[in-house]
């Protein structure tokens, strides 16, 4: 296993390596960014162009645009009514393993957690779709801990095959690949693919990843890139904010996202907003300096400067926060949430979750939400042909 004294910048065996200079890009532009040097004025000229650039999305996740933030919101409202309509794309994610090699000192799943862990067989697998698949839902998420071992790529594929009986559209969020592993996984029919680099910050990523394959930085960040290049369709992008400056790591994220979809422009972009949240024997985790005022700034942020790109809001967040922020920006949100393993077709779930949930509503519940806000509850948009 990797361990803490292994460069977190260096590739291990068996990573493939991309001629590509994204991360000097993202990084090179993160240095010019000091959040206490902008204005209001600058946030008003941000807001006033149709096309706002880097600059403008410094300055709109800055200290000086809390004041605008009801500002901020309309526009970023606008945005969303005019790229999205009034729709609001529902799914699930669905835990089929908590095994994890990693040592991630935030994370319920890292390895030197006492958990119970599991792993769930393909009938077990194809049970819980059976059931999630009742409840009308045609988007789900897999997800499986970081372990080769315990969840190879063989054993990700079949989850997806299943899957595909079941679902119109097909997620994953699942240990980084090579692009080789995401062609067959697109085979297997997987559609899109999310990884939280956690951090943009390689000296704090550094201290918070202390052993398994994570711990190394660019293998992680360029995973997008990979996927892309493996016939991935989408990808999503998110910092877990609360580890390190969020703005910063906010900004890094938007501006990983950017540069990818000018490199790849077929590429469908996602972002998702993820706080921390207390794990099993750890409850006193709590995001740093992020309270739901800062959440709303960066999705508002995201959306004025990826107009095109979906929000996914997770049920990490409460009720309130999740049905006012579909107004706003967001537009997908999750329902009938269970992070523990088998947890939709058994009584109890058979290994333990990653983290505490806020929000626990029903797919009946979520959908009627939606329509209270006066928007449209999408199961899915995708036709097979």
């Amino acid at each position: 296993m990797i361990n803490r004294n292994t460069n977190c910048m260096e590739y291990q065996e068996g990573m493939e390596v991309l001629d590509s200079n994204m991360l000097e890009q993202v990084f090179s532009t993160v240095e010019k960014f000091c959040p206490e040097s902008y204005t209001e004025n600058d946030v008003r000229r941000a807001l006033q162009k149709d096309s706002p650039g880097p600059e403008d999305f410094m300055a709109l996740l800055s200290p000086a645009a809390l004041p605008l933030l009801e500002e901020i919101a309309l526009r970023a409202q606008a945005e969303t009514r005019k790229h999205f309509g009034n729709s609001v794309n529902m799914f699930t994610p669905l835990y089929i393993a908590n095994y994890c090699e990693n040592y991630c000192i935030y994370c319920g799943f890292n390895c030197h957690n006492k958990i119970h862990r599991a792993r769930l067989n393909g009938e077990e697998i194809e049970k819980e779709m059976q059931a999630i698949a009742e409840t009308g839902l045609e988007e789900i998420l897999l997800l499986t801990g970081e372990s080769p071992k315990m969840s190879d790529v063989e054993y990700i594929g079949e989850a997806c095959k299943i899957a595909r009986k079941y679902f119109k559209v097909i997620g994953l969020e699942v240990y980084p690949m090579n692009s080789e592993d995401y062609k067959y996984l697109h085979e297997c029919g997987a559609d899109f693919v999310t990884v939280f680099q956690e951090t943009y910050n390689p000296v704090k990523y550094e201290t918070l990843h202390l052993g398994g394959n994570k711990r190394i930085f660019p293998y992680r960040f360029y995973t997008q890139e990979r996927a892309v290049r493996g016939g991935i369709r989408g990808v999503g992008f998110a910092a877990l904010l609360g580890l390190d400056d969020f703005r910063k790591d906010a900004f890094a994220t938007g501006m990983h996202a950017y540069l990818l979809q000018r490199k790849y422009p077929q590429a469908e972009i996602t972002f998702s907003c993820p706080r921390l949240r207390p794990i099993i024997n750890n409850d006193k985790i709590k995001p740093r300096d992020v309270h739901e005022p800062q959440l709303l700034q960066i999705i508002c942020a995201y959306r004025i400067f990826m107009p095109f790109a979906g929000i996914t809001i997770s049920s990490r967040e409460g009720a309130k926060f999740r049905d006012n922020i579909i107004k706003i920006a967001a537009t997908k949100i999750s329902a009938g949430v269970d992070v523990g393993i088998g947890g939709h077709s058994q009584n109890e779930p058979k290994g333990d979750e990653q983290f505490e949930i806020e929000d626990g509503r029903t797919v009946p519940q979520i959908y009627q939400a939606i329509k209270e806000q006066g928007l449209q509850p999408v199961m899915s948009d995708y036709i097979f042909v």
